[in-house]
């Protein structure tokens, strides 16, 4: 679909975030100016309501569903920092 639109994978990702609501606003990190422009090219993308459900069907809500880190792992980490 990002190709079709013209479009970078974290354009069309980001357009989707910002998409689900006016009460939801896509964070972005970018450690280079170009990742930065490029993010901010987003504003720019256009979803339909059939693109919504296109990228709906190919990758459902709960797809990523779970823990951020195995529970072993997480027992490790340092809730301070």
């Amino acid at each position: 679909m990002a190709q079709e639109k013209g479009v970078t994978v974290a354009q069309l990702a980001i357009a989707w975030v910002a998409a689900q609501g006016a009460d939801i606003v896509p964070l972005v990190g970018a450690r280079r100016r170009d990742r930065l422009t490029e993010a901010l090219g987003a504003l720019e993308v256009t979803l339909t309501s059939a693109d919504l459900a296109a990228i709906e069907r190919a990758v459902p809500k709960d797809a990523a569903a779970g823990s951020r880190y195995p529970d072993a792992q997480t027992a490790h980490l340092d809730s301070k920092w």
